[in-house]
């Protein structure tokens, strides 16, 4: 669950590194955001995909690798001030960032393609303030995971915009740009519906 921080002076990038212990912070367009612990949906489908991508995709264990795949990237567009955004997960082609920086301020790189996973509380945020900063700052990929309808959204940055070219759902394997070189499994992203649910159906 993401929600405004009302402060009563300019934000800075102080409030980010004063963030509690185990939230994840995020100042988009000068307002500040905390993240709370994420739903067991939402933790599903972070972890799941770390599990699909990176083998293939960074170690190049059967597939082509060249990414940096990270969850959660510390991304600061500029003005750490007014943007500090935090993906759910994002990635960069080793081409374009060889080395990947130990600190996130030596981050200065916009990524390739970017991942927020929906909830109720953070689809708005998502959509709404989210995805255009990703698209001035030139992310060509961006994926919208909505875990509890069990769909995947993907976007495509043509001429400045976004541009939807698929959806997937349910629990097929799929091939997903950027990362079409080795299928997706759906299915591993989604927590299993409850029994007594799967058996009234």
């Amino acid at each position: 669950m993401k929600v405004h921080k009302e402060i009563d002076r300019p934000v800075t990038y102080q409030d980010v590194l004063d963030a509690p212990e185990g939230r994840v912070a995020e100042i988009v367009n000068g307002v500040f955001y905390l993240q709370a612990k994420p739903a067991p949906a939402h933790a599903e489908v972070t972890g799941a995909l770390g599990e699909v991508l990176r083998p293939p995709f960074q170690r190049g264990r059967g597939g082509p690798g060249g990414w940096w795949i990270v969850p959660e990237p510390e991304l600061q567009f500029r003005d750490r001030d007014y943007r500090t955004l935090v993906p759910d997960m994002a990635g960069w082609r080793k081409e374009r960032l060889p080395e990947f920086p130990r600190r996130w301020s030596d981050l200065t790189i916009p990524p390739d393609w970017v991942c927020e996973i929906l909830s109720p509380s953070t689809a708005r945020l998502d959509r709404v303030e989210k995805m255009p900063v990703y698209a001035e700052e030139g992310v060509r990929h961006l994926w919208l995971v909505d875990p509890l309808a069990k769909t995947l959204e993907v976007f495509e940055l043509t001429g400045g915009r976004w541009t939807l070219i698929a959806a997937h759902g349910g629990d097929g394997d799929a091939a997903i740009a950027p990362f079409d070189a080795v299928p997706l499994p759906l299915g591993d992203l989604w927590l299993p519906e409850p029994e007594e649910d799967a058996d009234a159906g």
